[in-house]
């Protein structure tokens, strides 16, 4: 299908912006995820990045998510008083702890995991009966806007 004028390119802008807000506001949830503790994103996000990363340590989850040491400490912090995470001495260097996730945080990575599942069910549910082309030109499309949007960003940023 063509877009044949303006109004339809602004209905696909804004009908896109209008999915991308409803996905920030879905994401941004605070949620127990399966345990009592509430998480917020940014923690249920640090749980993930330990359990992918097994053994990482404060300093090298800032590098991994570019965020400070202080940023990492703080969520940590607040993690172990929730159960979800404990340090323990790194058996190549004793000086050092690396984080792990108790069995609640393995409980909330799960669930988290569960979550995404169920979104990704949604897609393809909804894709299930586009053609071959039709995924290909939705994937060229989010890659390209994705990408456009990066430079874009740049670009304000310089």
């Amino acid at each position: 299908m063509l877009i044949k004028n303006s109004k339809n390119k602004n209905k696909i802008s804004f009908t896109l912006l209008r999915i991308v807000w409803k996905l920030f506001e879905i994401d941004k949830k605070t949620r127990n995820y399966g345990t009592d503790e509430p998480l917020f994103e940014a923690e249920i996000h640090m749980i993930k990045s330990i359990k992918e990363n097994e053994g990482i340590h404060v300093t090298g989850l800032a590098d991994l998510l570019e965020v400070t040491k202080g940023a990492v400490s703080q969520i940590v912090m607040r993690l172990e008083k929730k159960g979800m995470v404990v340090k323990d001495k790194d058996d190549s260097n004793q000086s050092k702890l690396v984080l792990k996730l108790t069995p609640k945080g393995e409980t909330a990575y799960v669930n988290h995991e569960k979550l995404h599942q169920e979104f990704d069910d949604l897609i393809r549910e909804i894709l299930k009966e586009a053609s071959p082309e039709h995924i290909a030109f939705l994937t060229d499309f989010l890659d390209l806007l994705d990408n456009r949007i990066d430079d874009y960003e740049k670009g304000k940023s310089e």
